[in-house]
Formats: C-alpha cells, sequence, structure tokens
C-alpha cells in the first residue's frame, strides 16, 4: 500500500509554519498542534484528481486536509491565517515567518482550490457522459422527490377508468433512512482513508528519520576507526621514543621510575585501544538501534577525550624523560670535565715531586 500511495501522490508545494487548531470547546481560542514550525505540503492525487494539504510533526498527521472548491483561506494578520475542514470538523492555523511565505501560501490555495473546482466540474462531466440514462432520470427523479416532501399523502378509491394513487408515508421515511444510513457509510469511509493516510505519512516521515540516523551512525563509525588509527600511530611513535630514550640512557637506574610510569601507562593505552575496537564491533552489531548508537556514541567520544588527554600526559612524560636525559648527559659531561681537570693537576704536582726528587739527589751527592 506505503508504493502505491507514494507514485500517485506528488508534493506540489511547500512551506514551513507554526500550527494551529481551534479549541472545540471555545470555538475561539487557538490550540497549538506543533511545539515548533514544520513543514506545510500541498500533495496532488492524479488518479482520484484530489488536491491536500498535509504536515507531520513527530510521529502523526497533525494536518490532513482535503482542499475542496468552498474552502476559504483567510488571512488575519500580516503572518498568520486559516482555513475551515468541514470533513474534519475544526479549523486550522498557521503562522509564518514572514509575510512574504504568507503571501505565497495564500496564492496556492487560491490556485489549487480553483483546479479543485475544474477537477470536480470534469469528473461530474465525466460520468454524465458515462451514464446518459441517469441524466434523463435524475429531474424526475429529484421533482418526485420534490413533489412527495411538500403534498400530503392521498388516498382514493378505486373507480372506473380511474388510475390507483397512493403515497404511503413510510416509503419517504424508508428513503430518509436509506439516504442517512448512505450518509453515515460514506463518512466512515472518508474518516477511515483519513487515518491510513495519516498513519502511511507518519510511517514514511518515521523511516526518513531511522534512514538518517543509521547514516550518521555509519558516519561516525567511520570517523571512530580512522581516529582509532591515528592514536594507534602516535601510541607506536610514543613507544619508539621511549625504547630510544631507554637505549641512550647511560644510568638506567635513574630513569627507571620514569620507564615504568611510561610502561604502565602504554599498557592502559593498549587495553583502551583493544576496548575501543571491541565497542566499535558491538556498534556495527547494533546499528538497528538508533537510540543505543545515540548513547553509546556519547560514552566512546567521552572515552576519546580521555584518551586524548591520556597521550597528552604521555607525551609530557617523555619530554620529562627527555629532559632527565640531558641532564644527566649534562651532569656526566661535568664530571668528565672534573676529572680530567684533577688529572692535569696531578701531573703537574708529579712534574713537581720529580724535580723536588732531583734536587735532593743533587744536594746529597754534593
Amino acid at each position: 500500500m506505503f508504493p502505491l500511495h507514494r507514485e500517485r501522490e506528488q508534493p506540489i508545494f511547500s512551506a514551513r509554519a507554526h500550527v494551529f487548531q481551534i479549541d472545540p470547546a471555545t470555538k475561539r481560542n487557538w490550540l497549538p498542534a506543533s511545539k515548533h514550525a514544520v513543514t506545510v505540503s500541498f500533495f496532488y492525487d492524479a488518479s482520484r484528481s484530489v488536491y491536500r494539504i498535509i504536515s507531520v510533526g513527530g510521529t502523526k498527521a497533525i494536518i490532513n486536509s482535503t482542499i475542496t472548491p468552498n474552502m476559504t483561506f483567510t488571512k488575519t494578520s500580516q503572518k498568520f491565517g486559516q482555513w475551515a475542514d468541514s470533513r474534519a470538523n475544526t479549523v486550522y492555523g498557521l503562522g509564518f515567518s514572514t509575510e512574504q511565505q504568507l503571501q505565497q501560501f495564500a496564492e496556492q490555495f487560491k490556485e489549487v482550490k480553483e483546479a479543485a473546482r475544474l477537477a470536480r466540474e470534469k469528473s461530474q462531466e465525466r460520468f454524465e457522459l458515462a451514464n446518459p440514462a441517469l441524466n434523463i432520470a435524475a429531474p424526475e427523479l429529484s421533482q418526485e422527490l420534490s413533489e412527495e416532501r411538500h403534498s400530503p399523502p392521498l388516498l382514493t378509491v378505486n373507480g372506473p377508468g380511474e388510475e390507483k394513487l397512493f403515497r404511503s408515508k413510510s416509503a419517504e421515511v424508508e428513503l430518509t433512512a436509506e439516504k442517512e444510513r448512505v450518509k453515515k457509510m460514506l463518512s466512515e469511509g472518508s474518516m477511515c482513508e483519513i487515518n491510513l493516510e495519516a498513519e502511511l505519512f507518519t510511517l514514511q516521515d518515521s523511516n526518513s528519520k531511522l534512514v538518517e540516523a543509521l547514516q550518521e551512525a555509519n558516519s561516525s563509525v567511520d570517523q571512530w576507526k580512522q581516529q582509532l588509527a591515528e592514536y594507534q600511530e602516535e601510541t607506536d611513535r610514543l613507544r619508539d621514543q621511549v625504547a630510544e630514550l631507554e637505549a641512550q640512557l647511560g644510568h638506567p637506574a635513574a630513569g627507571q621510575t620514569a620507564r615504568e610510569e611510561l610502561s604502565r601507562t602504554l599498557k592502559e593505552l593498549e587495553t583502551l585501544l583493544s576496548a575501543k575496537d571491541q565497542e566499535i564491533h558491538n556498534l556495527q552489531s547494533k546499528k538497528t538501534d538508533v537510540g543505543e548508537l545515540e548513547k553509546e556514541k556519547e560514552e566512546s567520544m567521552q572515552r576519546l577525550e580521555d584518551l586524548e588527554r591520556q597521550n597528552g600526559d604521555l607525551a609530557d612524560r617523555v619530554q620529562s624523560a627527555e629532559k632527565t636525559l640531558a641532564s644527566s648527559r649534562e651532569e656526566q659531561d661535568q664530571s668528565e670535565a672534573e676529572v680530567k681537570r684533577i688529572i692535569n693537576v696531578l701531573d703537574v704536582k708529579i712534574c713537581d715531586l720529580n724535580d723536588l726528587r732531583h734536587s735532593l739527589a743533587k744536594l746529597i751527592d754534593k
């Protein structure tokens, strides 16, 4: 049933407005039918030559009005207009954001109403051409019905050469009851059709929203995968830097605590990354539940932020280790310089001692 409606009914004009309905109790106050501005569209059903105004808000149709030639759209202010729908037994009101939008909607309503009038006339002409016998009998039947409604029932006695004339009140009552029954059936059929069409547009709107949510979830999963790959590369790069620092560090005991912390942080980061991969697989298996996807998306974004903070802490620790290494190298260079200075001093002292020994030996020889 759904594809058939989509094929036969086409939108011809759309505008956004706030929708109101008249209060059925007071017939004066307006009741808002939508919390915010919604799309109000004119639709044309080519198979039935019917024009309708339809608006769907959330999960229900808030406007489903079939346009007839006797409808009138009235502009009550610069940005507000209304029309009465006798079939729905209500009055609809639309509040637009600009006066130009209201004018465009009013002109479209006038054009559609004229088109509905022409379509009704054409359908009546086709019906009369297709049923000429009914055209001939219709005036006589209407005349007889009018005579029955205005003339009192007559009862005559059969006489020679006279026609029997008999009008019964029961026949008129039966005809009236039949008319009421037909009207009731038609109204019930119209209401059922309106409910089914409203349900159709509600399902179409829900389906489109679900499709958009799934597409957004798929794009978000792709983005998370890309971010995880970047974080993995960053982790590998930091691990390489830590290994280089450990290889270059001359005194392993000095930076043992920093290395242990870095190793612990790397393990935690790898654990988080594996957990993130598992969450992505779970997300892919649960894409049909849009609400759960949104919740898990928020949790994943929070965890990604935590990962970013941890990466920042890890980078700070790497910089601190680099500074420690540089400081150790500087202290080592200072120690080597001090040793060289002491060696030079000792060389001088040894030379002085040798000179003193030679001098003492000479004195002894003398």
